[in-house]
């Protein structure tokens, strides 16, 4: 450990080169980590504030949920039996407030259930976004679809869904609006073993949300793109010190002779690759969890304690590997034949 903490301060320059690339790829990773579960907090915040269960749509649907329409005779069977279950649908819609600005939303409906707002006709139940947008409980709201008017009655948190806030309203209201008496789906919670219903097509709630139009695509190429980021600081670990060791073949060579033993030198390497790692991502982890307060108003990002724990954790092991792939040639080095070399 003291040889190792002797080399860096001998070779500042060279090791904070490596340290600040690192502590760029690690800072760019936890950002777009972030806007990756920003988005899909966005994305499906309704389905993810779930508890673990299965969604059933129609099989004629196609694992399109908007497509899906489940027979009423089914639907009573099902919440007969299961009394935590229920009915819902989902369609994308608008409404226009009291100053004729029309707003995006999805709008919600659902049997009674202690999973969904339940709210009487004529009311509704806003995404707190909206809030934030200047509507307030006792507005009116209109629906071209909709031959009456909504009451806003309060505002819950965490419910988007395809990046629009969510509108709860009463089953008999989206019934007139949609033209339809079925609902689309079927939730159960905590479902362990699998329930076959006759006609539909069971889904876990990860599955369910690759269903959303554009989630999994979303979620494909940020996660991609993280993942190539970790890829890369591994690689730029195995070329710093692959150069490294090339340099002080001859060192090796005289410490090896004076009876330094190879896993010694391996300890040292490591110890170098985690002062390193551990200050860079320090400063990245700083930073990125800042972001949250410079970051634009508006902008989905989500950066969880979790989330950043098993990225340093993966940042730590890739950096090991690397390190590690690049120490072989110690092993190889022959004390006479190292010395004979010279140090580069």
């Amino acid at each position: 450990m003291n040889i190792a903490w002797k080399e860096i301060k001998k070779n500042k320059i060279r090791f904070m080169i490596l340290g600040s690339i690192v502590f760029l790829v690690s800072l760019l990773t936890f950002i777009i980590s972030g806007l990756a579960n920003g988005l899909s907090q966005d994305n499906a915040a309704l389905i993810k504030e779930l508890p673990d269960g299965q969604f059933y749509m129609n099989t004629d649907a196609e694992e399109t949920y908007n497509l899906s329409l489940i027979d009423t005779s089914v639907q009573d069977t099902v919440l007969s039996e299961k009394e935590e279950a229920a009915a819902l649908s989902i369609q994308m819609g608008f409404l226009n407030d009291e100053k004729d600005k029309q707003r995006s939303v999805a709008f919600v409906t659902s049997t009674e259930s202690k999973l969904f707002e339940n709210v009487k006709e004529g009311e509704i139940v806003l995404d707190r976004s909206l809030e934030e947008e200047g509507l307030k409980v006792g507005d009116t709201l209109t629906n071209n679809q909709f031959s009456g008017e909504f009451i806003v009655k309060g505002f819950v948190d965490q419910q988007k869904y395809s990046h629009a806030p969510v509108a709860f309203i009463n089953m008999e209201n989206y019934k007139e609006m949609y033209r339809v008496n079925e609902m689309q789906l079927i939730f159960i919670p905590g479902e362990e073993s699998l329930l076959a219903i006759e006609g539909l097509q069971s889904f876990s709630n990860t599955e369910f949300l690759n269903t959303i139009p554009s989630y999994s695509a979303e979620q494909l190429s940020l996660n991609m793109i993280v993942w190539f980021l970790v890829v890369i600081s591994g690689l730029l670990f195995a070329i710093f010190f692959y150069m490294i060791n090339v340099q002080k073949i001859g060192l090796y060579g005289i410490l090896k002779a004076i009876g330094v033993k190879t896993s010694t030198l391996f300890k040292m390497m490591w110890a170098q690759m985690l002062f390193i790692t551990v200050i860079a991502l320090g400063l990245s982890i700083a930073l990125s969890q800042s972001f949250n307060y410079i970051a634009p108003e508006g902008m989905p990002f989500s950066l969880t304690a979790a989330t950043t724990v098993q990225l340093s954790i993966v940042f730590l092991i890739i950096g090991f590997v690397g390190a590690t792939l690049s120490g072989i040639q110690i092993k190889k080095v022959e004390p006479l034949q190292a010395i004979q070399q010279g140090e580069v």
